[in-house]
């Protein structure tokens, strides 16, 4: 008989590259019902609206489905009051969902060790003072408190080679690293986006403080000649906005029918943030595009120097006014980068997944 399975994950009041990966588990294991501190249908992927979604009780809370890091005093004891029954349990954890119980066993799948935890000066900066404070009263306990969870799994994932050792840094754990596939590719639906000549740099990202979003629009005030388009949502819009060029459009949230068209349409890719993952140049090099990121965390996993794309060293905009303009002056087989991102498909994901949840179920 096959072992009964569930996943768990933080929350769904978003979308971002780690709902994406969730959605690529709920294919890996269909039957596998999804449980989940808040969920806010209109804000993140429609894709789970066909899952069997089951909230925990804190998501009656609708102001917290509103604004989830209202909810960070309340997290960790919803998870640890949420048993799940089933022989496998994945959690999807930034730092919660891993605290969830279970009579079986449990294979922890992590984006990163908390980063307000581990982080917190990248991670809080420009956050209201109620957060800062919040954080650094319950900073001590909730510390004790993720170790502790982190000790209960059976089994560790990470996303990329430097969250593996974050893992084992902070909880002293050895973890497999298993990337994510890119969440969007060329195969699906498209729709053009009006008013947009094609050869455009892209840049698709939640506009909050350490995505240094505000850096890349800076650097492109030095590129009057290059138009970027910058795709995404969140609290540093307005600020963004106000630092925007005449050659600088941002759009904020798209469909995923335009966004390929945007990929497609583009002529590369700008990242300068602190990712656990390096997502959207790999999404991009699934459309043959390079792009031109930070030297840091998962782009070194998911980039290839000179091949699918530059790197810089710091997020300045005189670093990434560089990077760019090395990039747009260079040649670039796009077969070749196209290459590059097949190696990082859905099919790998899932069935590496599925294997993982077979020798614990053993």
């Amino acid at each position: 008989m096959a072992p009964t399975v569930a996943l768990v994950h933080d929350y769904l009041t978003q979308r971002g590259g780690a709902e994406r990966v969730v959605l690529s588990m709920t294919r890996a294991f269909p039957e596998a019902p999804l449980y989940t501190s808040l969920y806010q249908p209109a804000a993140t992927f429609p894709g789970f609206a066909e899952i069997d979604m089951r909230a925990i009780p804190l998501n009656r809370i609708g102001v917290l489905r509103q604004h989830h890091r209202l909810a960070l005093p309340l997290l960790a004891p919803a998870f640890s009051r949420l048993h799940v029954d089933a022989d496998v349990v994945v959690c999807s954890s930034s730092g919660w969902a891993h605290g969830a119980r279970t009579s079986g066993r449990k294979v922890v799948y992590c984006h990163t060790p908390a980063r307000w935890l581990y982080q917190s000066e990248r991670y809080l900066r420009g956050r209201g003072p109620a957060l800062r404070l919040s954080a650094a009263v319950l900073r001590p306990v909730l510390m004790r408190w993720d170790k502790a969870a982190a000790a209960s799994a059976d089994l560790y994932l990470a996303n990329s080679s430097v969250v593996a050792k974050r893992i084992a840094d902070i909880y002293g754990l050895e973890a497999e690293v298993l990337p994510p596939p890119p969440a969007l590719t060329p195969v699906g639906p498209v729709e053009a986006v009006e008013g947009f000549e094609p050869g455009f740099v892209l840049c698709v990202s939640r506009l909050l403080p350490y995505k240094n979003v505000d850096a890349v629009v800076k650097a492109f005030a030095e590129l009057p000649d290059e138009r970027l388009v910058v795709v995404g949502s969140g609290p540093d819009e307005r600020r963004l906005r106000d630092l925007a060029g005449s050659n600088v459009l941002l759009l904020g949230h798209v469909e995923d029918a335009q966004l390929r068209w945007l990929y497609g349409a583009s002529s590369a890719l700008v990242a300068a943030s602190h990712e656990d993952f390096g997502l959207t140049p790999l999404e991009a090099a699934t459309f043959g595009k390079p792009g031109a990121v930070l030297r840091w965390g998962g782009f070194l996993d998911t980039v290839e120097e000179g091949t699918t794309g530059i790197f810089f060293d710091e997020p300045r905009p005189e670093e990434i006014r560089r990077a760019v303009a090395d990039l747009r002056a260079a040649s670039w087989d796009e077969d070749a980068v196209r290459r590059h991102a097949s190696s990082f498909s859905e099919e790998r994901f899932v069935t590496r997944m599925q294997m993982a949840v077979s020798e614990m179920a053993r």
